[in-house]
């Protein structure tokens, strides 16, 4: 039961997002919801999406309870603002941010953990 309206694919269970960062070298996640500082944030993974073929690009919702996977993560314990968006490098956090992020920001992260 998908939550989010984005092109993106939306994890939904806990299980999911470990296989998925298990078989991925590089996985951005954002949790979320369909608010003024989640959507900005969306709109510039989709686009990054077609550009980056070596990274894996996915939402989950953050009402999802099995999104505490992330809300829970020591990486994210002193976060505020939605959305909490998770990089995820060889099965492990690379880098987290929370609140809305420009496409600049984005990239500068991207670009700092998944380039090498």
């Amino acid at each position: 039961m998908t939550m989010l309206q984005t092109a993106l694919h939306e994890i939904e269970t806990a299980e999911e997002l470990r296989k998925i960062i298990d078989e991925h070298e590089n996985v951005m996640v954002c949790l979320g919801r369909m608010g003024p500082m989640c959507i900005p944030v969306y709109e510039a993974m989709e686009e990054l999406e077609e550009e980056k073929d070596h990274i894996k690009f996915y939402t989950m919702a953050f009402d999802n309870p099995e999104g505490s996977i992330i809300r829970e993560d020591p990486a994210c314990q002193d976060f505020m603002g939605l959305p909490f968006t998770m990089y995820y490098k060889n099965g492990k956090v690379a880098h987290a941010t929370s609140s809305i992020q420009s496409m600049e920001q984005i990239k500068d992260v991207l670009e700092k953990h998944f380039e090498n």
